[in-house]
C-alpha cells in the first residue's frame, strides 16, 4: 500500500497529466511527463519508465526519456508475438508480464543481448487498453538489475497504464475529426471514473466562475449538492468574501497560465473544512464553446492534515509519554529563570535525574513496561514538588527539576536542593506496581546551583548532568552537587570534537589498510581502518578518538573518508592488475551509522560515484549490534545485502554470542577475535574455542578470518583448521594506500 507522500505525489501527478490532456497538449509531451512522473513517484535512479505505440503488429516509440536512445532506436518496430521480451509478448497476450531478470528469461532469449549491452536486467510491462477494449500499446518499467516489483509498484503501473490510455486515446480522438464529440464525452466519463476513487474533488469552472463539471465521489465536500450548482455561478452560491477570493484565483490561473495553490475554509455538507485547492487554465474545454477559457480546481481536504499540525504545536512542548514538559519547553524556562536571576543577583538551582538499572528493565521485560514506568515515576515525582516547581522529561529516563525558588545565600539554596533531592531518592525506596509485577529502581541526581556568572540555560543543564553521573559512578539513589572537576573531562571530550571537526578539514584523517591472507600467502582482501594523523601530536589512537566522535555524530563523516579511500584503493590496485574480481575491502560500521535509514543509499552513491560494484566492499559490525532492535537490523540487513553488500561480524565471540541470530541474520563471515588466537597454541582448552567456531561456521556456511596472527605458529595452526584467510601483523600492519600497493606489488614478484 501506497504512503502518503507517495499517495500525495499521485494526485498531483494525476493532477499534472490530466491538465495536459484536457489542454489537448502533444502526444509525445504527455507520455514523456507520465514518464517521468512515476519515475518521480519511483524514486528510484533504476527504473526506467517505457511507451510502445501498437502500429498494426509492430509497436513504435512513444516515450522512454530515460532510457538510451540507441536501445529506443533498436527496439522501434520490432513485431509482437508470444516470446517478444516483456513489451512485446504483453501486447500479444493483451496481460501484464513481469520478467524480474531477463538475462535467464525465455522471453528475452533474442533481445537479451540487446538489453544487457545498456546494463538493462528486469522489465515488468502492462498493455495499454482503450476504453473500446482494444490494445493501444505497452507501459513498461525497466530496471538496471533483476527486480521484482511490490504491490505498490503495481498498482503505480496501473493507474500510469490508464493515464496512457487517457493521453493515447484523447489523441486519436483529435486525428479522427468525424469522432471527436463522442471520443470527447468518453474521455469525459473515463474521467469521471477515475476521479470518483479519489480523495480530491475535481470542478471544471468557467472564467466567469460558472459550474460546468463537478467529478468526485464525495459530495459532501461540497457546499451545496451538486445538481443544484451546475450551470449557476460562484458569486450565487458561496458567501461574498469566499466567492470573491474564488474568482480572483480563477482570473489569475488564467491570467498567468500557472498552477495557483489556494487555501480557503468553507462550511461544505461534511462540516467545518479546510480545503486546498489547486488551479490550472485549461483551453477548449468545450468544442461548442471554443472560445471561453476554464480552469481545473482539484480541491483537497486537508483539515484533518490542519488539525495534525496544531496538535503537533501542541506537543512541541509537552512529552507525549508523561504528559510532562519536554526538553524544549525546559530549555526555555530554564533561560527565564536565570535570566530574572541574574538580573536580581539571586541564585536557583537545577536537578538532573537519572533512573538506576531502567534499562535492565526496558531491555527484558519490553518497552510496554518501561513506559508504563516512566509513568509512575512521573506521577510520583510530582507531590514531591511545589506546584511552582517545573519538572520534565528530556529522553529516556532522564528527568529534570527546577526548583522556582530563587534564594540569596547560597547555602540556604543549596539546603533546600538537598532536602527536595532526599525527598526524591526515599520516594524511589517504595516498589513500583506494573502490570502485576513489583519492581524496585534507584534514581541518580545531579545538583548544579546557579548564582552570580553569566550562564546559559545549556551550560547549567551540563553541569547538572555531570553531577548526576558522578552521583551514579558511587552506587546510585545518591545526589552530588556539580564539580568542577568532572567538567573539565567533558571539556577535554569537547575539545577533542571541535579538534575532529577541524581535522576533518584539515585532510588529518585518512584509511589505512591491513591486508587479509588467503591460504596459499595470496591477498585476497583488506580491512580498512581510520587514522589521525595530527601535525603536531603525531598519530591519536582511535580509542581516543572513535567514541568522542560517536557521541558526537561525527562518525559518520569520518566513515565516509575510509568508504571514499577504500574505493579509490580498488580502482587503484584494479588498474595495475594487482588483484582479481574477488578482493574487497572491509570497513567498520557503527551502531548509530546502521540505524540511519539512509545508510544503505549513501553508501550506494558513494559506491557508484567510484564505478563499483558493491560486492567489492565488506561491511563489519558488532555482535551487540544485532541484539539491538532486532526487526530493523535484519530488515536493515536484508536490503544492504540485496544490493549486494557482504556482512562481517566483528570480534566473534566475545559479545552477545547466541546461536539464534546466526541464523536469523544474513551473515556471510565470522572474524575469530584476536584474544582467542593469542591462545590458540596454549593446548586443548586455548584451541577449542577456535574449532568450535570454525565447525559452527563450515556447518552454516560462513567464511572464517582470523585477526591478531602475529607468529608463525599461530598461523600454522590455523591452516591446518582450514582457515581460509588471515590478517595480523605476522603479515603486515596496517599502512597508508600508495604504501600497501607497493607492498603488494613486492608481494607478487616474490
Amino acid at each position: 500500500m501506497m504512503d502518503s507522500k507517495q499517495l500525495s505525489a499521485l494526485l498531483e501527478a494525476q493532477q499534472e497529466v490530466i491538465s495536459k490532456i484536457a489542454l489537448a497538449q502533444p502526444l509525445s509531451a504527455c507520455l514523456e511527463s507520465i514518464c517521468r512522473l512515476i519515475e518521480k513517484i519511483l524514486d528510484d535512479p533504476q527504473a526506467k519508465s517505457s511507451i510502445l505505440l501498437l502500429d498494426g503488429n509492430q509497436l513504435r516509440h512513444g516515450a522512454a526519456p530515460s532510457l538510451p536512445d540507441d536501445y529506443c532506436a533498436a527496439v522501434d518496430g520490432v513485431q509482437i508475438g508470444p516470446c517478444v521480451g516483456s513489451c512485446g509478448t504483453a501486447v500479444f497476450r493483451k496481460e501484464r508480464v513481469v520478467v524480474t531478470d531477463l538475462e535467464h528469461d525465455p522471453l528475452w532469449a533474442d533481445y537479451k543481448d540487446l538489453a544487457l549491452s545498456f546494463a538493462l536486467r528486469a522489465c515488468w510491462s502492462n498493455p495499454i487498453f482503450s476504453s473500446a477494449g482494444e490494445v493501444l500499446g505497452s507501459f513498461a518499467i525497466y530496471y538496471l538489475e533483476p527486480c521484482t516489483p511490490s504491490d505498490v509498484h503495481i498498482e503505480l503501473i496501473n493507474r500510469f497504464t490508464h493515464l496512457s490510455s487517457l493521453a493515447i486515446e484523447k489523441s486519436l480522438s483529435s486525428r479522427r475529426e468525424a469522432e471527436l464529440t463522442s471520443r470527447l464525452r468518453h474521455g469525459i466519463e473515463k474521467f469521471a471514473a477515475f476521479t470518483s476513487v479519489m480523495p480530491d474533488l475535481a470542478l471544471i469552472l468557467a472564467e466567469d466562475g460558472t459550474y460546468v463539471d463537478v467529478y468526485g465521489a464525495d459530495e459532501s465536500l461540497l457546499y451545496q449538492p451538486i445538481k443544484s450548482i451546475l450551470g449557476k455561478k460562484i458569486t450565487d452560491i458561496l458567501p461574498a468574501v469566499s466567492s470573491r477570493a474564488v474568482m480572483d484565483v480563477i482570473a489569475k490561473a488564467i491570467a498567468t497560465n500557472e498552477v495557483q495553490v489556494f487555501e480557503y475554509e468553507l462550511d461544505v455538507a461534511k462540516g467545518e473544512c479546510t480545503f486546498e485547492g489547486r488551479i490550472t487554465a485549461i483551453n477548449h474545454y468545450l468544442p461548442e464553446e471554443p472560445d471561453v477559457r476554464h480552469v481545473l480546481w482539484m480541491a483537497r481536504d486537508i483539515t484533518g492534515r490542519k488539525s495534525a499540525e496544531k496538535q503537533i504545536e501542541m506537543l512541541a512542548f509537552f512529552d507525549p509519554l508523561t504528559s510532562l514538559p519536554n526538553r524544549r519547553y525546559l530549555i526555555e524556562r530554564l533561560q527565564w529563570l536565570i535570566d530574572k536571576a541574574q538580573r536580581n543577583k539571586l541564585s536557583g538551582a537545577l536537578l538532573y535525574l537519572d533512573l538506576d538499572d531502567f534499562k535492565r528493565i526496558n531491555d527484558s521485560l519490553g518497552h510496554s513496561v518501561g513506559d508504563e514506568l516512566l509513568v509512575n515515576v512521573a506521577q510520583r515525582l510530582k507531590p514531591v514538588l511545589r506546584t511552582s516547581d517545573t519538572i520534565a522529561r528530556i529522553g529516556g529516563d532522564e528527568f529534570v527539576i527546577i526548583l522556582e525558588t530563587l534564594e540569596k545565600d547560597i547555602d540556604t539554596l543549596s539546603e533546600e536542593a538537598s532536602q527536595v533531592a532526599q525527598k526524591i531518592i526515599e520516594a524511589f525506596s517504595k516498589t513500583f506496581d506494573i502490570k502485576n509485577g513489583k519492581y524496585k529502581i534507584g534514581v541518580s541526581i545531579g545538583i548544579s546551583v546557579i548564582h552570580g556568572e553569566d550562564i546559559t540555560a545549556d551550560e547549567a543543564l551540563k553541569r547538572a548532568d555531570t553531577a548526576m553521573y558522578r552521583s551514579k559512578n558511587v552506587g546510585g539513589s545518591h545526589f552530588t552537587f556539580f564539580d568542577p572537576a568532572l567538567q573539565r573531562i567533558l571539556d577535554h571530550r569537547l575539545e577533542i570534537e571541535q579538534g575532529i571537526i577541524q581535522s576533518i578539514k584539515d585532510n588529518q584523517f585518512c584509511a589505512y589498510f591491513q591486508p587479509q591472507m588467503g591460504p596459499d600467502n595470496e591477498v585476497i582482501g583488506a580491512e580498512a581502518l581510520i587514522r589521525w594523523l595530527h601535525p603536531k601530536k603525531g598519530v591519536i589512537s582511535p580509542l581516543d578518538f572513535i567514541p568522542v566522535a560517536e557521541q558526537f555524530g561525527l562518525i559518520t563523516r569520518l566513515q565516509d573518508i575510509v568508504l571514499r579511500e577504500s574505493c579509490a584503493l580498488i580502482n587503484l590496485l584494479i588498474e595495475n592488475e594487482l588483484v582479481d574480481d574477488s578482493f574487497s575491502v572491509a570497513i567498520n560500521i557503527s551502531g548509530s551509522q546502521f540505524s540511519n535509514p539512509s545508510l544503505q543509499q549513501d553508501l550506494l552513491d558513494t559506491i557508484r560515484e567510484y564505478k563499483l560494484s558493491p560486492g567489492r566492499i565488506k561491511l563489519e559490525i558488532t555482535e551487540s549490534m544485532l541484539i539491538d532492535n532486532i526487526d530493523l537490523t535484519v530488515k536493515q540487513m536484508i536490503e544492504l545485502k540485496s544490493s549486494g553488500f557482504r556482512f562481517s561480524i566483528d570480534d566473534f565471540g566475545t559479545g552477545y554470542s547466541s546461536l539464534t541470530y546466526l541464523q536469523t541474520f544474513p551473515i556471510d563471515e565470522l572474524k575469530i577475535d584476536k584474544s582467542f588466537v593469542d591462545n590458540i597454541h596454549t593446548g586443548e582448552v586455548g584451541s577449542g574455542i577456535v574449532d568450535a567456531i570454525i565447525a559452527m561456521s563450515r556447518h552454516l556456511n560462513f567464511n572464517v578470518i582470523a585477526e591478531g596472527v602475529e607468529h608463525k605458529e599461530q598461523a600454522d595452526i590455523l591452516l591446518t583448521r582450514n582457515v581460509k584467510a588471515m590478517q595480523g601483523y605476522y603479515f603486515a600492519r596496517p599502512m597508508p594506500a600508495d604504501i600497501f600497493v607497493n607492498w603488494l606489488r613486492q608481494l607478487q614478484t616474490l
